[in-house]
């Protein structure tokens, strides 16, 4: 019931107080997005984490002006491939024979398949893939960031295009997906935290089929 009650009590927090958060659950809160489970293995995007003032400050101008983005402590971007490449998929398949020590003939039989599929496949619809692969290891940052004791403000409110002209992620194959700044609520600035949790009831959200 641990991680039930820390979700019960995150929100989307609105205001931060600019302290910073520990490396060691910043470590934890990344590593939770790591471990995430992605389509066939592949973990097709990056996380990267920012710091710097100047570069916030850039980007809170291009995300609605939103003040968590500046007085977090740590800035996540969620950036996923902008396709699917031979490269790209061959890289995993082999760190996956590497780790593991041997290879499987069905495994490399699944690799030829999605190498005759992904790249010629149009390349907004490999990103959309893509970045439904990213919102999975998103949510496991969100759940590690409260267990950790962390506020952390999912945002979808920003300009992809600038965000990703700002990072230069065009040249890296990667297109902006999401942010989510990480640190503690400002319970002074904070509108929403003293606010229930709205949520549907559980005969309304689960359909149970025996």
């Amino acid at each position: 019931m641990e991680l039930i009650d820390k979700l019960k009590w995150r929100f989307a927090t609105k205001a931060m107080n600019g302290k910073a958060v520990p490396e060691a659950k910043i470590e934890a809160i990344l590593e939770a997005a790591r471990l995430a489970p992605t389509s066939s293995g592949l973990q097709p995007f990056e996380i990267i984490v920012i710091t710097n003032k100047e570069l916030k400050e850039k980007i809170k101008a291009i995300a609605w002006n939103q003040s968590v983005v500046t007085d977090c402590s740590h800035l996540l971007v969620f950036a996923a491939w902008d396709t699917y490449t031979p490269e790209r998929i061959n890289q995993m398949f082999d760190l996956t024979n590497e780790v593991r020590g041997f290879t499987n003939e069905g495994w490399e039989a699944y690799r030829q398949k999605l190498l005759s599929a992904y790249p010629n496949r149009p390349a907004d619809e490999n990103f959309i893939h893509a970045s439904k692969q990213a919102y999975i290891a998103f949510g496991l940052a969100i759940a590690a960031a409260a267990f950790e004791g962390v506020d952390a403000t999912p945002m979808e409110g920003f300009d992809p295009a600038a965000l990703d002209e700002i990072l230069e992620l065009k040249e890296k194959g990667l297109r902006s997906v999401l942010l989510l700044p990480l640190g503690y609520r400002d319970e002074s600035k904070d509108w929403l935290v003293n606010l229930k949790k709205v949520r549907k009831s559980k005969a309304d959200f689960v359909t149970e089929l025996n």
